[in-house]
């Protein structure tokens, strides 16, 4: 493979954090295997996500502001991509570590038969070849897999790379719909679940709750109150979810989602081992709970043991003053 290309998922024409760190991570993958950066933006106001993503760099970005792309469930996206891929020839594939990425990025790699490898955390090129690096098992696991045909698709975890502007401007190339094509599932409705916030998942830096706690109340004022001082998203424990307090859009762990956040605030939260799985590649963990003996205690890089009704409080106060933390 020579040529690297990206699935740029995007909202009414803003392109997603994580498709821009993945597209930058791309031009230094497409320089060292000799070739060029093809990004695939598409659905309603792709043009729009076209014109902010030529401040990155990309060579060319293939655009279709096809109507059938928001009308109809994921098909639509894969013939896109499928077609710029045949077109372009051998390449890299890359999609976000992400819902509709992930579907994307399976169904492609069917399409192109090809191998494909997901929730990855660093992608290298040595002696020519594309070594992709992700965590397994839970994080105790890292392993190291590459390609053997022509195509191949990796699906990159948010936050795994840093989005950069420079030696942008690439050429815009308006797609024709590939032929052929026929689709039966309609998207009858898209709820978007805590509209304008960040989702856990691609947030640098996240405030989780747990059953310490004690109810649905904190998530609404002192956890988004720390979450929204530090720019932040609000995540929370499978105890606290499956209570009812707060909505599975922000759960952590096995049964929720995997992040890396350069930052991670747990709340009243023990650490269990299906918690662990889901946040221990964050950057730095804290740890804020009132049992200095709690699994979580372990393998955070600071454990401050008390009431986190007034510590978090005071925390969110002295971030919004400027006001130094005593304890």
């Amino acid at each position: 493979m020579r040529d690297v290309i990206v699935f740029i998922e995007h909202t009414a024409g803003q392109p997603r954090r994580v498709s821009l760190e993945v597209a930058t991570k791309a031009k230094e993958l497409a320089t060292a295997l000799g070739g060029s950066v093809h990004a695939v933006v598409l659905g309603k106001n792709a043009g729009g996500a076209a014109e902010q993503l030529k401040a990155y760099p990309v060579d060319t970005i293939h655009v279709a502001e096809d109507p059938d792309v928001d009308a109809f469930l994921v098909d639509p996206l894969v013939d896109y991509v499928a077609a710029v891929a045949k077109t372009v020839g051998p390449a890299l594939v890359l999609v976000p570590y992400t819902m509709i990425g992930r579907d994307v990025g399976s169904r492609l790699a069917g399409r192109l038969d090809c191998g494909q490898t997901a929730d990855l955390t660093d992608i290298t090129v040595a002696d020519g070849r594309v070594v992709c690096t992700s965590p397994k098992l839970g994080g105790t696991l890292v392993t190291a897999c590459t390609f053997r045909g022509d195509y191949g698709v990796a699906a990159v975890r948010p936050n795994a790379f840093t989005a950069a502007e420079g030696a942008g401007a690439g050429t815009t190339v308006m797609l024709e719909k590939p032929p052929g094509t026929s689709y039966k599932i309609v998207i009858e409705e898209d709820v978007v679940e805590a509209a304008g916030e960040l989702g856990v998942e691609e947030a640098s830096i996240v405030v989780s709750g747990g059953r310490g706690v004690g109810g649905p109340e904190p998530f609404k004022t002192i956890l988004k109150d720390l979450a929204g001082a530090l720019g932040g998203s609000v995540g929370a424990s499978r105890a606290a979810v499956d209570a009812g307090w707060i909505g599975h859009s922000h759960q952590v762990g096995q049964t929720g989602k995997t992040i890396s956040p350069n930052l991670y605030i747990a709340c009243g939260i023990s650490g269990a081992i299906q918690h662990k799985v889901g946040m221990r590649t964050a950057g730095t963990i804290v740890a804020i709970n009132k049992d200095g003996t709690v699994p979580i205690g372990e393998f955070a890089d600071l454990l401050v043991v008390g009431d986190l009704f007034a510590i978090v409080p005071e925390l969110t106060k002295a971030l919004r003053t400027g006001a130094a933390v005593h304890a």
